[in-house]
């Protein structure tokens, strides 16, 4: 009986000699911060991203056939586009002035293929009721043919050059637009051209001189402002058959005057 009891004792001293596993201590940390995460994230997930409830209308879910509408929209318009170049009218038409200024008049961010938004991003015209100047060339009238329903376009006289520069014109200087009311911006900008104010940066625009590029360079989208009632039909037919785009030649200088 007594050597059982020793036997006892020597077998729980042997296992308080062995004693736990070690765990390094920087494992023990990774686990707590494990753990942490999990219970934080789990937290945002419950309330919303941040930690901040979101609440959204039926009305903004969007549907499996709302994505399907809207991808069928941008390959029609992609198909429209390609058929208006295939057209035998769609022939650039002859040109009847060195300069051109466009107008983006539709928005249409949902049904645009993406082809025809570079087109309208490659010409700076990147939201509606926008404007910019561009030099007239076969290449661009083929660009306008394939963004034809979101732009008008014609060709400005001097006295709309004048009023558009001096009213919308601006310049981006660190990041930030800046009206054209100081005419050392434009020479420290331009001076190398033998451009030192807005009289000088007017006439190279409106005679589309030799350096009409680095001026729209210099130049940022002009900013126009949003037709009253009647001014457009809102309808994406070409302005010679009764709507809103397309090449309105000489009469650019109604609506110029009405946006400006």
């Amino acid at each position: 009986m007594v050597e059982e009891e020793a036997k006892g004792v020597e077998i729980m001293a042997g296992e308080e000699a062995k004693g736990l596993d070690y765990i390094p201590e920087i494992i023990l940390k990774k686990r707590k911060n494990r753990d942490e995460l999990a219970f934080i994230r789990k937290k945002q997930l419950e309330l919303g991203n941040f930690g901040k409830k979101k609440h959204k209308k039926v009305s903004d879910i969007k549907r499996p056939e709302d994505f399907v509408l809207e991808f069928r929209a941008k390959e029609i318009d992609l198909i429209r586009m390609k058929q208006r170049v295939k057209r035998p009218k769609s022939t650039p038409p002859p040109v009847k002035s060195n300069l051109v200024f466009i107008i983006r008049i539709q928005g249409g961010k949902s049904d645009m293929h993406p082809k025809t938004k570079r087109i309208l991003n490659n010409l700076q015209l990147r939201s509606t009721f926008t404007g910019v100047f561009a030099r007239a060339t076969d290449s661009l009238f083929q660009k306008l043919l394939k963004v034809q329903p979101y732009v008008t376009y014609g060709y400005p006289n001097d006295k709309s050059v004048k009023d558009l520069i001096y009213k919308k014109g601006y310049t981006i200087i660190e990041g930030n637009p800046v009206p054209l009311t100081d005419n050392n911006i434009i020479e420290q900008a331009l001076g190398e051209h033998k451009i030192f104010g807005i009289e000088d940066l007017v006439n190279e625009i409106a005679r589309v001189g030799d350096h009409f590029r680095e001026v729209m360079r210099f130049l940022g989208p002009l900013k126009l402002n949003k037709p009253t009632a009647g001014v457009l039909n809102r309808k994406k037919q070409v302005f010679s058959e009764g709507g809103d785009t397309g090449n309105r030649e000489d009469k650019i200088n109604d609506l110029i005057n009405k946006l400006n």
